[in-house]
């Protein structure tokens, strides 16, 4: 697929998201197949590494089920610190975020689908958060200013986009010198070359899904520094390929009998380090 044709379809499917109010993405099953209850965006939460209170510490329709893992548990905010939020959808690490850096610190929002803006909104309106605001914009070209932001999050977003590449070198961008990176993902162990041919397998958050080696080597050209990648663990694909191609157009095949030998949940920290005193600081 063309980068403009994945844009369209992913804008599509998670505009159906923010007006249906949940989703399965970041689980074994794809956005078309969801389970839409609350329970199952609470469990899913779980798996992520969501505890209750931050469930609960947030507006009710935030939570979206969205994402492969928990971003601001291991974002280490300070108060008064800036955050960017990449792919923000209905604001749920936002308010998290909002949560730590108080008053005096500051959190933004983008996301590419206007249902999703327009909810996050809402949601911020709901529960009178003064300190976060949403942008619409493609992570692509964020907008945002230069050397800008403190920290940059994202929940199980950068595997939709057509140029990580891209992505990746505007973060670089906006952050401030000695500013970090906190964000989870989806990557490959393997080749999974079946299903990352299709529009469905690609919303549903693995078709875009890239080798690790391949992920690492775009944050070092980029210029990140202290690159490290860490396996969630507790965030898994419990079923086997047949359970995920079950209530999809997709089939199954023999060369891909487990999801879980294949794509694996990470947490990726990464730092712009412009000279040697910001090093110093990060120890």
């Amino acid at each position: 697929m063309k980068s403009d044709e994945i844009k369209k379809e992913v804008r599509k499917s998670y505009a159906k998201v923010a007006k249906r109010g949940s989703s399965c993405c970041g689980t074994s099953q794809p956005i078309s197949s969801c389970c839409g209850s609350t329970s199952s965006v609470q469990t899913l939460g779980k798996t992520m590494g969501y505890t209750n209170a931050e469930m609960k510490n947030v507006p009710e329709g935030a939570n979206l089920g969205l994402g492969c893992g928990n971003p601001v548990a291991i974002a280490s905010l300070k108060p008064g610190e800036t955050v960017l939020d990449l792919g923000s959808g209905g604001g749920f690490d936002c308010f998290l975020a909002a949560n730590k850096v108080g008053k005096e610190g500051h959190v933004i929002g983008v996301d590419m689908t206007n249902e999703m803006i327009e909810k996050a909104r809402q949601n911020a309106e709901k529960g009178k958060y003064k300190n976060v605001e949403f942008r619409l914009g493609e992570i692509e070209h964020l907008p945002v200013a230069d050397n800008s932001v403190d920290v940059i999050i994202s929940n199980c977003v950068i595997n939709l986009s057509a140029d990580k590449g891209q992505v990746i070198r505007d973060a670089y961008r906006v952050l401030k010198p000695g500013g970090r990176v906190m964000i989870s993902d989806l990557t490959l162990l393997k080749e999974l070359p079946h299903i990352q041919k299709s529009v469905e397998a690609y919303t549903s958050c693995i078709g875009g899904a890239i080798l690790l080696d391949e992920y690492k080597k775009l944050f070092k050209e980029a210029g990140f520094k202290n690159t490290k990648f860490t396996k969630n663990e507790l965030h898994y694909f419990e079923e086997d390929a047949a359970d995920y191609f079950k209530n999809s157009t997709l089939e199954a095949s023999e060369d891909t009998q487990s999801l879980t030998e294949y794509v694996v949940s990470v947490y990726i920290e990464a730092h712009k380090i412009c000279n040697i005193a910001e090093t110093e600081q990060l120890y």
